[in-house]
């Protein structure tokens, strides 16, 4: 049975819960699943995710369950039947995001620690979770940030180009012939585009260098019509803001007229541009993350400057607009982080200022995904599997968040 917190009343005590999470995962898997089994079956296996135990790979969280688990139906629900996961996370979504207040939806990925190779993905590469390069498995997520908590909107799995082009492992791995190689930003961006359609609220990007340096997803985002605040490198190059574009007057001889604006100087990076700037272009500004959460202050500068990485043919020219933001705080040597973001050139400081610092709150998701609901303990070597893992496990969190909006519902634990 589900486990609750210590205290609670009788009223809504273990079997309240149950009842809860029962008719949640009715909600969240009906139009996933196709069979009756399947859906009985992912009751089951949420119960297992949300109860308390260190483990909950398959077969810990069955020996946990007793008699109302099954190990080769729930083995055969996990990795072979072929229910929708995407489905899944949409309904969480859409059932969770309208009670958080989203402010901001971030993306970014994390390690899942593999021994072998057969897991679908796995090889020895970079994670941050780990810190360094390490043999793993690579997931790129999305979640929306709100004052009451979060959601995920999305799970992919990066599969490195050597994957992709190995014939057997990808048929050991049942990866289906339409995937191919994408880039985790690429991978991202996919799925910011889907959450984006979904009757959800959508709210300013938010990621990591990684993504942020990523010109093409910048792209995608704006031509979306979907707003975003990414951090982006010190060498990244921009025209300052008294930078001019004309036409060039056409001297005469071969040749068709200059159609195209060109600009008056050179772009510069980031870094050197913040360093020469006057102290009296930063300012100091306050802002909170949450209703309840503690005054943040620090010093930043907002500048509008133009990214010099679209200056490419078939983009548009000059450059749009876009807000250069630069922490850098009292007594530091230099800046520590810069941001761009096509937010709106009437956005007040302290808007730019707390979305710019509120992607930390995804550290704290993954902390949970992993530590209580065990995101990266699938062990199997399925790729649909992981899918319908990491699926599952998004539903799990998502109900766990809403216990937490109702006083009288005890945490389950």
């Amino acid at each position: 049975m589900v486990a609750v917190a210590a205290g609670s009343s009788e009223v809504d005590g273990p079997l309240a819960v149950r009842e809860r999470l029962e008719a949640f995962a009715d909600e969240v898997l009906g139009e996933a699943v196709n069979r009756p089994v399947q859906l009985v079956n992912g009751g089951v296996y949420l119960r297992g995710l949300i109860e308390q135990g260190p483990r909950k790979s398959l077969e810990p969280m069955v020996a946990r369950l007793g008699d109302e688990a099954d190990y080769e139906s729930l083995q055969n629900f996990l990795a072979v039947s072929t229910w929708d996961p995407a489905l899944v996370v949409r309904a969480v979504a859409e059932r969770v995001a309208p009670v958080i207040d989203v402010q901001a939806w971030v993306l970014d990925d994390t390690g899942f620690p593999k021994d072998g190779k057969h897991s679908p993905g796995v090889k020895r590469q970079y994670s941050g979770t780990l810190g360094k390069i390490g043999n793993c498995q690579i997931g790129v997520s999305v979640h929306a940030v709100g004052a009451k908590g979060t959601v995920l909107l999305g799970w992919a799995l990066y599969l490195p180009e050597e994957w992709c082009e190995d014939p057997e492992r990808r048929r050991r791995a049942k990866i289906p012939a339409e995937v191919g190689f994408q880039t985790k930003p690429e991978l991202g961006v996919d799925l910011i585009e889907r959450a984006a359609g979904w009757k959800i609220a959508k709210a300013p990007l938010l990621g990591d260098q990684a993504y942020g340096d990523n010109t093409v997803l910048r792209e995608r985002l704006h031509d979306s019509d979907l707003q975003y605040v990414l951090s982006v490198g010190a060498e990244t190059k921009v025209f300052t803001p008294e930078t001019t574009f004309t036409v060039p007057e056409h001297q005469g001889g071969a040749g068709p007229p200059y159609s195209r604006p060109r600009p008056d100087r050179e772009p510069v990076a980031i870094a050197e541009l913040i360093a020469d700037l006057p102290q009296e272009e930063f300012q100091t500004v306050t802002f909170r993350d949450g209703p309840d959460a503690k005054p943040a202050t620090s010093r930043f500068c907002f500048l509008r400057v133009r990214a010099a990485n679209r200056a490419k043919k078939r983009t548009p020219w000059p450059p749009r607009e876009e807000w250069l933001i630069a922490e850098w705080p009292e007594g530091h040597e230099r800046p520590s982080d810069y941001w761009i973001s096509n937010l709106p050139a009437d956005s007040e400081p302290e808007q730019l200022a707390r979305l710019a610092r509120l992607r930390w709150k995804i550290e704290l998701d993954y902390k949970q995904l992993k530590g209580e609901l065990g995101l990266d303990h699938y062990e199997g070597r399925s790729y649909l599997g992981w899918y319908h893992h990491t699926a599952l496990v998004t539903a799990a969190h998502g109900f766990l968040t809403l216990e937490r909006q109702n006083p009288n519902h005890p945490r389950s634990a």
